[in-house]
């Protein structure tokens, strides 16, 4: 703000030292740029005998209106003996200009009593009245009065009356009044334009705009381009909104304050990293780093494109410490996994003002997202316990997603409690929530009076209902509970499907769900990208590839292939039945691999072998500048194993900690297998005695695999004692120590192990094998007589063994 240069105020003060008139005092109120000044003014009016003067107390209350001082305001115009149309129009103004559109209405109405002649210029202000309280037939009955008073064709009323019609939502009335309207101007066409753009008839908007340029003195301004492009912003049309403003900028205007603060966010949901930066650059060299809602959009940019460094400069430097832009920050750190950043800042919000809900909301979500659950119940006991703030149906629902993520039905209970205490458990999105615990839990009784609960259900309420018992494995209630969705006048849709496909899959009814499936692509309801997210992980559990084919092919049919989560299934699904070459295909085909699709086909490459291609995808995705996780490093280290690459190996476990991603037993187990395989045995049992965590059977049995290959009876014994001592009926591990004697020629304790193991009668567990003939997976054992056909089978061997025999 500019500071009042020191003559100035000097020549203010030494004209109050001469006899004045009322212009006098209107041109030094319209020029006070303080209002401790104004008050000086006000005070010498009422020294001077100027109370109740009509005209100086008019510029009176413009001044007060202009600084904000509403109660001065007010003060000022019931102390006046006279009030004419002006004074009445400033303090509707003043009310109007602080969102005090109830009392700018009751003072209108008393203007009415007071029987004094309307003039045009009180309607613009009367009608922005109507639009803070959205009042369309409120609005149409100060559209009367203008007709009665004859102002219908001032073209200051005309443009007041579309503005209000569009802030109102009645387009048609905004239109009519447009097409009435003997005389228009660039205010009454950027008012349509702003109007059609608000109402979601974006594409109406740019019409109005383009009609503009027809008109010599209307054509499109800033302000236009400014509407327009807000507008395809604001109702989701992303990459259009950045489309305008290139057509924009090449008609001639530069963006400004209003035009960036709506077009960044549509740069942040289209995570366009790039143009998010050009933009920033801009922002920087025209100077708008001042403008805090232009600073949030760029915070909301960087954090949406997982930058959080750079948001983190931009909210340090440039940002209003709010609860706005705090909870922009929170709610990236969250986004982004960094939790600790989240609740360091979240506990610094005090020195900008109490946390609101959002925050606590943000937090708890962002806790319950990263599967911290523990932390997400513990900040929603503090909620609970903190004065003047109060949980809401979100705060419950988080929380409850929470509970049923970790099947904690205790917990689940206690936030029901809440629920109850602040009366949200009718609530369609609590009560929801509460049916998903439940069913979780495996408690259908409760989630059925959860249920019940429910004042309002709506088909997503049933859909979660179905959805639990599904997931409880209580197929025969399915049905039943369909008909009675019907009954309550909702028709199962798609996600109703969704969730019983689920269940089935989770149960391993993988025959039926894929049974379910086939029924879905000849019915109405198509399946979705959803419905095929679902269905191939039934395929790659029955490494049924011939299946995984055909919903692949539903997939391409469908435009989903190229989706980053399908690519990621169909990567795992053609690694699980075999297929590393599909794999890589599907892989491929996915237009912007994320880390879960680059963690699907490094554990495709780990799973088939192939450990040097693994280890040159991780450097790439560590060139890409993703962040790996522990499902990474886990995948690459199993990749280094059969590569039998050490040094990379060692590599990469150190990188962990750069990553501050903790490595826990399964990779302490790869560097263990790794190390056992070269023949690092010594190096391995080293690791083993200093891994932080206690050794798994697995683990000891990678060292014990390790000896068997090398012949190192001391080391291998002590591997065996402590595998045997973890699971002592796994037959797998007396036939590797065996076999490590076997390898060294210690006949006589390969004879005692043996008849060990026939002591204790145990088994080889039997080679399992399958084939899949027409849409049919056919397993078998060794020996195994469980088959149908058994003897079909059986006849068919003995006559393939005689025709081999013959041939010989």
């Amino acid at each position: 703000m500019l500071a009042l240069p020191p003559q100035t105020h000097h020549t203010h003060l030494s004209l109050l030292d001469k006899p004045i008139d009322s212009k006098t005092y209107a041109s030094l109120l319209e020029s006070s740029i303080t209002p401790n000044l104004g008050k000086q003014v006000h005070a010498h009016t009422l020294k001077t005998g100027f109370h109740g003067h009509e005209f100086v107390e008019t510029k009176l209350l413009q001044m007060y209106g202009r600084f904000g001082c509403l109660e001065d305001a007010h003060y000022l115009f019931d102390k006046m003996p006279q009030r004419n149309l002006y004074s009445w129009t400033a303090v509707l103004g003043v009310h109007v200009d602080h969102g005090c559109f109830e009392e700018a209405l009751s003072l209108f109405e008393e203007l009415l009593v007071d029987d004094i002649g309307l003039d045009f210029f009180v309607f613009p202000v009367v009608l922005k009245v109507c639009s803070g309280l959205r009042g369309l037939e409120l609005g149409r009955q100060l559209h009367g009065m203008v007709i009665k008073y004859q102002h219908v064709s001032n073209i200051y009323v005309g443009n007041a009356l579309i503005d209000m019609y569009g802030k109102c939502g009645s387009l048609d009335d905004a239109k009519n009044v447009l097409a009435s309207m003997v005389e228009t101007d660039r205010v009454s066409w950027n008012s349509i334009v702003t109007a059609c753009a608000a109402n979601g008839k974006v594409y109406e908007a740019l019409g109005f705009l383009e009609k503009m340029s027809n008109f010599k003195n209307s054509r499109p301004n800033l302000v236009s381009w400014s509407a327009v492009i807000g507008g395809f912003s604001q109702h989701g049309h992303d990459k259009e909104a950045l489309e305008l403003l290139c057509r924009m900028q090449a008609a001639g205007f530069k963006p400004n304050s209003i035009t960036l603060a709506s077009v960044l966010p549509a740069c942040a949901r289209l995570q366009t990293l790039n143009l998010g930066k050009e933009i920033h650059g801009y922002v920087t060299r025209n100077g708008f780093l001042l403008n805090p809602f232009v600073v949030n959009g760029l915070v909301d940019v960087y954090r949406r494109c997982s930058d959080m460094g750079s948001a983190l400069k931009i909210f340090s430097r440039f940002s209003v410490k709010n609860m706005i832009s705090c909870n922009t920050m929170i709610v990236g750190y969250c986004e982004n996994g960094k939790m600790e950043k989240a609740k360091e800042l979240f506990d610094q919000m005090e020195l900008v003002g109490k946390k609101d809900i959002i925050s606590w909301n943000t937090m708890i979500s962002g806790y319950a997202d990263n599967l911290l659950f523990d932390e997400a119940f513990s900040l929603f006991r503090d909620l609970v316990m903190e004065e003047g703030i109060e949980a809401d149906s979100f705060t419950l629902g988080s929380v409850l997603a929470g509970c049923a993520n970790m099947v904690s039905l205790s917990r689940g209970k206690k936030v029901h409690a809440q629920a109850i205490v602040r009366g949200l458990q009718s609530n369609t999105f609590v009560g929801g929530a509460l049916i998903e615990m439940y069913s979780k839990c495996k408690d259908l009784e409760s989630a059925r009076s959860a249920f019940d609960e429910v004042t309002e259900r709506d088909g997503a309420t049933w859909n979660v209902l179905i959805s639990g018992y599904a997931c409880c494995n209580q197929i025969e209630n399915i049905q039943d509970l369909i008909r009675k969705m019907k009954k309550d006048g909702f028709e199962p849709n798609i996600y109703t499907w969704n969730g019983i496909l689920s269940g089935h899959v989770e149960n391993g009814h993988l025959e039926l769900a894929l049974r379910l499936f086939a029924e879905m692509q000849t019915s109405n309801l198509r399946p979705d990208i959803y419905t095929v997210g679902i269905i191939l992980p039934a395929c790659a559990r029955l490494a049924s590839i011939s299946r995984g084919n055909q919903v692949h092919a539903h997939s391409i049919r469908r435009g989903y292939e190229s989706d980053v989560h399908i690519g990621a299934a169909l990567v795992d699904m053609y690694a699980k039945s075999g297929s590393l070459k599909h794999a890589m295909q599907a892989y491929n085909r996915i237009t912007n691999p994320n880390l879960v699709s680059q963690n699907a086909m490094l554990t495709a490459y780990a799973m088939h072998g192939h450990g040097e291609e693994g280890i040159s995808l991780f450097r790439n995705i560590l060139r890409n500048s993703s962040r790996p996780d522990h499902v990474t490093f886990l995948s690459v280290l199993s990749s280094c194993v059969h590569a039998g690459a050490v040094p990379t190996g060692h590599e990469f476990f150190d990188l962990m900690a750069y990553y501050e991603v903790k490595p826990d037993l399964k990779h302490y187990t790869c560097m263990v297998d790794l190390l056992s395989r070269a023949g690092r045995l010594d190096e391995a049992y080293e690791l083993i005695k200093k891994t932080p965590m206690e050794p798994d059977a697995v683990m000891w049995g990678a060292l014990l695999g390790g000896c068997v290959v090398w012949a190192d009876v001391d080391l291998g014994e002590i591997a065996a004692e402590r595998v045997i001592e973890l699971e002592p009926y796994n037959t797998g591990n007396y036939v590797l120590l065996a076999n490590l004697y076997a390898y060294a020629g210690k006949w006589h304790d390969l004879a005692r192990t043996r008849q060990m193991i026939k002591d204790r009668g145990m088994q080889k567990s039997p080679g399992c094998s399958w084939i899949e003939d027409r849409d049919e997976i056919h397993v078998f054992l060794s020996c195994d007589r469980s088959h149908e056909k058994t003897e079909d089978i059986y006849a068919t061997l003995v006559n393939l063994n005689t025709h081999m025999r013959t041939e010989l």
